[in-house]
């Protein structure tokens, strides 16, 4: 058996705002962007550069009752993990696009870790993970 997980769905408040920061300031692949007219919604996935794994659903609040989830999907908890094949060089970029890091880089066991967030506040991890992570000998 092989299964994967295809998306993840991030709730946000625009789509085109949340395009915007994630292909300008993430540098992140629009892989769909389509309409839905019987719900009256797009479809759209956003992508890292290179991935081949988990995309990104950007579904926006469509109900009053999930609106006071954009930027809080998981209560102040570190939501998302963005690994990279070069941390400092993808740290450096996204300073100079004006990514908020709100924990800077640190050595940990595991690898490099920085916190930073999205334009609604949710919260990430950059990290480059050590080649004898379990996860980075996973993706080898």
């Amino acid at each position: 058996m092989k299964q994967s997980i295809v998306h993840i769905a991030l709730v946000v408040k625009d789509y085109d705002e949340a395009i915007e920061f994630y292909t300008k300031k993430l540098d992140f692949e629009l892989v769909e962007d389509t309409y839905q007219p019987e719900q009256d919604k797009r479809w759209v996935v956003v992508a890292p550069p290179g991935s081949r794994g988990a995309t990104l659903l950007l579904a926006r609040a469509s109900k009053p009752e999930q609106e006071p989830f954009v930027g809080n999907q998981t209560g102040g908890r570190v939501f998302l993990f963005l690994n990279s094949d070069d941390f400092w060089r993808d740290y450096n970029k996204m300073v100079k696009k004006g990514i908020k890091f709100i924990r800077e880089p640190k050595e940990q066991d595991y690898g490099m870790v920085a916190v930073f967030e999205d334009l609604y506040g949710n919260l990430w991890d950059l990290l480059q993970l050590k080649p004898d992570h379990p996860i980075a000998r996973r993706a080898a």
